[in-house]
């Protein structure tokens, strides 16, 4: 009965990070699509190769955070294997329907601090304030504005220079050069959306398995975690949803390709070096902020502000609507399992 329930709940783990790649797929093509570099179904295999790819080289750190620098670890697994896998459905839960509705609004919000978010709002009810890890919530809470801030700062800097290096160039010539360098920062910011988002999976799916069936173990991201974990989010991202791309990629700004090539360089290494630090950032936020950077860069009437607060809007609702979602499914799966009993 518990390997079933165990299974099950990494089942539903996996089906998080199919989404999240559903979800944030325009993240990784909504330029690339819009300076009409790739077509939208050639630029999803393409970020879904590198989602993939990012396995081999991505690291673990993030996965590291997300299982033991959220919630604290060893009082979540001294409720028990029923405690655990009731807190890891909750706050996975909670941020699957965040997920899926900001998805169906059209709004870029963060799939990063969704799974936070669900997670600390299916803990307070099992063990409190004292079952979270305060430093690791204020990091990310911290980085939810530096992200866009750091993306807006390499936005702006990748445009910079790269306007000055082309600046006696033909803008033919320089559409054409840009139109096959994109093609390489594309796959960069894939390779950092991979790297730092298919990790927050694996600590999940690592608590479950640690804190159940494997709990005599020492906690540690096993290499079918990473494979499996990185397939699912290049699925994801293969199959997602043109809603997003919309908005990112035509309602925020209009871009050619040396601006998307600026965007997605300058977000792909923000993310990437955050990630090396463990740091869960927002790909979302840091390729929004990339853009918003590159097109304040033609003046402050070429970025769609009104757009843009919608999006920062969702930003600030999406860790208390995940956690108090993961805290209400939690009390229903709560009855549920004592109903049964």
């Amino acid at each position: 009965m518990l390997l079933t329930a165990v299974v099950l709940i990494v089942a539903v783990a996996l089906l998080f990070d199919f989404i999240n790649g559903f979800h944030d797929a325009a993240n990784s093509i909504a330029t690339v699509v819009s300076t009409r570099v790739l077509s939208p179904n050639l630029a999803v295999a393409w970020a879904a190769f590198f989602n993939f790819v990012a396995a081999f080289g991505g690291g673990v750190q993030v996965a590291n955070t997300m299982g033991k620098g959220i919630i604290d670890f060893e009082l979540l697994r001294a409720q028990g294997s029923t405690g655990v896998l009731l807190v890891i459905f909750s706050a996975l839960m909670g941020a699957i329907v965040w997920n899926l509705l900001t998805w169906w609004w059209g709004l870029p919000s963060s799939s990063s601090h969704a799974l936070a978010g669900g997670m600390v709002g299916a803990t307070l009810p099992v063990l409190g304030f004292q079952g979270l890890v305060g430093a690791g919530i204020a990091k990310i809470i911290v980085f939810i504005v530096l992200s866009p801030v750091l993306g807006v700062l390499l936005g702006v800097t990748m445009m910079t220079v790269s306007t000055w290096v082309m600046h006696r160039q033909s803008p033919l010539k320089v559409d054409t050069w840009f139109r096959r360098l994109q093609l390489v920062s594309s796959a960069i910011f894939s390779y950092s959306h991979g790297a730092n988002d298919a990790q927050k999976v694996m600590g999940i799916i690592a608590v479950v398995l640690f804190g159940t069936i494997w709990k005599d173990r020492e906690f540690q991201i096993e290499r079918w975690m990473i494979l499996s974990c990185h397939a699912a989010i290049a699925l994801g991202t293969f199959f997602g949803g043109w809603r997003i791309v919309k908005t990112m990629g035509h309602s925020l700004t209009k871009l050619a390709p040396i601006g998307g090539f600026a965007a997605e360089t300058g977000g792909g290494v923000t993310i990437i070096a955050l990630a090396k630090l463990g740091i869960p950032v927002s790909t979302t936020h840091t390729i929004t902020g990339a853009i918003v950077g590159v097109g304040s860069t033609r003046g402050w009437r070429a970025v769609k502000w009104g757009v843009a607060g919608r999006i920062l809007w969702a930003w600030v609702f999406t860790l208390p609507a995940a956690a108090l979602m993961a805290s209400l499914v939690y009390g229903l799966a709560r009855l549920a399992v004592l109903a049964v009993r």
